[in-house]
């Protein structure tokens, strides 16, 4: 085999064009890794990632490779406030002014019904970002994708029996000035809504779960509006981008609500 120290480095050639690029690096790279969250709460599940470094004008390439070897490094270090050593050992292998790490992955959260406290699970769709650059300057984000149910409050003032109810989808993308956990923000979207949603309901249960939504009916503007007020009460966010999605059961369409803040 030759030695690595005779093959030319072409990545590492002068590039005459003097193009900076703001992001280069790996995609969908699929891993198996450990995940805590900030209650400690740890769970093995395949992520999948985009990291990234800049890259100077005067310089032909990255090196790929070398993305991978770092984050089977770091493999069990990772969650909420857990990137910071992931992205700076990019930088600084890399030799990059900025490096960016994004992961995707599924995180199940235990719920007991609210009666007979059956213990079912349920899944969240769950982002993580970070970006360090000069300065040692950090930017943390956390997106969550959580289920839940909404109640027609027109359908129940103008029905004789009932009203019509339908799952929802609640997501947050959030910028903080410090970790936030991901069952933590799971929990504000779920409360936004008429009521949550369960992976196990014995009649008790679906009794109580259908009673507690038609006491609290909402449209898709009520929801958003809920939880932009419970996120703008939080000192640790400083930006956030929240939607609702309500999958309609008795239209051809859904109800569909946004609202983006930044904290001055």
């Amino acid at each position: 085999m030759p030695d690595s120290r005779d093959l030319p480095d072409i990545q590492s050639l002068e590039d005459s064009r003097e193009v900076a690029i703001d992001r280069v690096g790996v995609s969908h790279v699929r891993h198996p890794v450990l995940v805590t969250d900030i209650d400690g709460t740890a769970q093995n599940v395949t992520a999948t990632f985009c990291m990234t470094v800049s890259l100077p004008g005067d310089v032909k390439g990255t090196h790929m490779s070398r993305f991978i070897q770092i984050l089977s490094e770091h493999q069990e270090t990772l969650g909420p406030g857990r990137l910071d050593g992931l992205v700076a050992d990019l930088r600084t292998s890399l030799e990059a002014e900025v490096a960016q790490v994004d992961m995707s992955f599924p995180w199940f959260i235990s719920k007991p019904a609210p009666v007979t406290g059956e213990v079912g699970l349920i899944e969240y769709q769950v982002s993580l970002g970070i970006e360090a650059g000069p300065g040692d300057t950090i930017r943390r984000f956390l997106t969550v994708r959580a289920p839940a149910t909404s109640l027609c409050p027109c359908s129940k003032e103008i029905s004789a029996y009932g009203a019509h109810n339908q799952r929802c989808e609640l997501t947050a993308r959030i910028e903080t000035s410090e970790p936030i956990g991901i069952a933590e923000l799971g929990r504000k979207l779920e409360e936004a809504a008429s009521c949550e949603v369960f992976s196990v309901l014995k009649r008790p249960d679906e009794k109580f779960v259908t009673e507690a939504a038609y006491e609290n009916p909402k449209f898709v503007e009520d929801i958003i509006r809920d939880l932009a007020i419970e996120l703008e009460k939080d000192e640790r966010i400083t930006f956030f981008r929240i939607n609702s999605e309500n999958f309609e059961s008795i239209h051809g369409h859904n109800a569909w609500a946004e609202i983006e803040r930044r904290r001055d």
